[in-house]
């Protein structure tokens, strides 16, 4: 299954939609201008294997670049394109990409990629031209809109955000399959959320993040419509839901948060009833959160626990979710196990490191064996760094991810707590949760807040938000003080980079440990 077959049964359907331009690429148009641009690959040299980069903001030529890859046996790495100059380098020489293609919105970090990476990367750019980047659009229109000869199945290979250090490349081995072999993710969308060619699939998520290319690609395979955001938007977003009748779509919970920072008759003026299947992952939801967006949406929210290295996933739905609140499901086709410090097995309820019984033969960290390594145990069981337990059913509960975790006066204390119950106070946009120096505790616990209001934000506020999470959380799991900030640093797919954040507190310190 893939676009070359609904070209052939359904060539004017759209493929996908742009939600702000409106443009519409169809099912034909995406055959032909992916089959042009793998053979633009074979023309320029690319071979089965080969590596190549994508670097864009999301526009129509996206999923063109990336089914052009996907026919040709390439593999592809798409890169956030708020990334740096140098960030963006290290993961282009670290995957050993021989081209890049990246849009003219981005021609100023094209300019400053190609004055550091080495001669022998090409450079082509979307929807203009700049000095030293040859033009995607007039190099595939010299060529043949006919498949390659040597179609074969490629792969994505994705990097990880970032969050708690330089990005690590996951390698997942290809095993060049015909063209059209069904990947597992597609049995995924049809048997556990009901996808079928008839779908409508919103996408308010950077594209460059696993999730929304991987589903948004499976959802190309299926035939089905995508409605893609260039940028997302809190009411554009319950508008597109009304305009495109759109039953699938795939969430961050902070989208949520921004929904329910909209007023009252803002979110009922919205018809969202043909929702089938509103999925979100990424990032912890908080309990209140989910209450109200289910009381909103109905049980169409389904959660899900995976991470780009694809070693285990985890799923719930709205009934199950209502049963086990907080956690994010049960284990599909493996098992879970929750490890202490000396890797043995802990009994439900008890926390741990979280690890999948699959995956030690599934992935890899691309050129760092020793971080492959720490993500296995002596069981050969792997992980994602998250710390939880489990229920007696057998339900997941994730607690924080170990790298987040506060040590003060030798206890053990999760951010998250904290995190979710600030939240969901009136007048906080965004919250990150950390730990900071404390000569006498080795570390306490720091809040920096987005206020709903800019203006708002001071001591008044900062000592009105300790009490409201003292009312609620034993006092050593409450920050201790509060700063503000106009903006968190937090990636487009909801992640935060809290590190960021608390780089600022530690300064030079070689060591957090005090």
């Amino acid at each position: 299954m893939y676009p070359a077959i609904h070209a052939k049964s359904t060539p004017d359907k759209p493929a996908y939609i742009l939600a702000a331009s409106g443009e519409t690429v169809t099912y034909q148009q995406l055959d032909d201008r992916s089959n042009q641009g793998a053979q633009l690959f074979r023309s320029l040299g690319l071979q089965v294997g080969d590596h190549i980069a994508i670097c864009m903001e999301n526009n129509a030529r996206y999923f063109e670049v990336c089914w052009a890859a996907q026919r040709s046996g390439l593999i592809y790495t798409a890169i956030s394109s708020r990334l740096t100059a140098p960030e963006a380098a290290y993961i282009i020489e670290d995957c050993q990409a021989k081209l890049l293609i990246t849009s003219h919105a981005l021609r100023d970090l094209a300019a400053e990629l190609r004055a550091t990476l080495p001669e022998t990367v090409k450079f082509y750019l979307v929807g203009g031209n700049a000095d030293g980047c040859e033009s995607w659009e007039e190099s595939i229109a010299t060529q043949p809109a006919e498949p390659i000869a040597d179609e074969v199945e490629g792969s994505d290979m994705l990097y990880s955000s970032g969050t708690t250090g330089r990005p690590k490349g996951v390698s997942i081995p290809i095993e060049h399959t015909p063209m059209g072999t069904a990947p597992a993710i597609l049995t995924l969308l049809a048997a556990l959320y009901g996808a079928t060619q008839s779908s409508v699939y919103l996408s308010p998520a950077p594209l460059y993040h696993a999730a929304p290319l991987r589903f948004n690609m499976a959802m190309l395979r299926l035939g089905a419509t995508c409605v893609v955001m260039e940028q997302f938007d809190a009411v554009e977003a319950l508008r597109l839901i009304e305009q495109h009748r759109v039953t699938h779509s795939q969430w961050v919970p902070s989208m949520f948060v921004r929904m329910f920072k909209l007023p009252e008759s803002e979110r009922a003026r919205h018809d969202v009833s043909s929702l089938e299947v509103a999925i979100h992952a990424a990032a912890p939801c908080p309990i209140p959160v989910k209450e109200k967006m289910i009381d909103w949406w109905g049980p169409v929210l389904h959660e899900y626990y995976a991470g780009t290295e694809a070693n285990g996933f985890t799923a719930i739905n709205s009934q199950e979710w209502l049963a086990h609140k907080g956690s994010v499901g049960r284990p599909l086709n493996t098992e879970i196990f929750i490890l202490d410090d000396d890797a043995k097995a802990l009994p439900p309820g008890e926390i741990g490191g979280v690890y999948f019984a699959s995956g030690s033969d599934a992935f890899e960290y691309h050129n760092d064996p020793d971080k492959t390594a720490e993500s296995r145990s002596p069981q050969g069981y792997t992980t994602l760094g998250d710390i939880g337990y489990v229920d007696d059913e057998g339900f997941l509960y994730l607690t924080d991810r170990k790298a987040d975790m506060i040590i003060s006066g030798g206890v053990n204390l999760y951010p998250r707590e904290a995190e979710n119950v600030l939240i969901t106070h009136p007048a906080v946009a965004d919250v990150a949760v950390f730990g900071v120096p404390n000569e006498d505790f080795g570390e306490e616990v720091k809040a920096v807040v987005q206020p709903m209001d800019p203006a708002a934000a001071g001591p008044a506020l900062a000592a009105e938000l300790i009490e409201y999470c003292l009312a609620q959380l034993t006092k050593i799991k409450c920050p201790r003080s509060i700063d503000f900030e106009a903006e968190l640093p937090r990636h487009p797919t909801g992640k935060l980079y809290k590190r960021l954040l608390k780089d600022r507190y530690w300064g030079d310190r070689k060591s957090r440990i005090i």
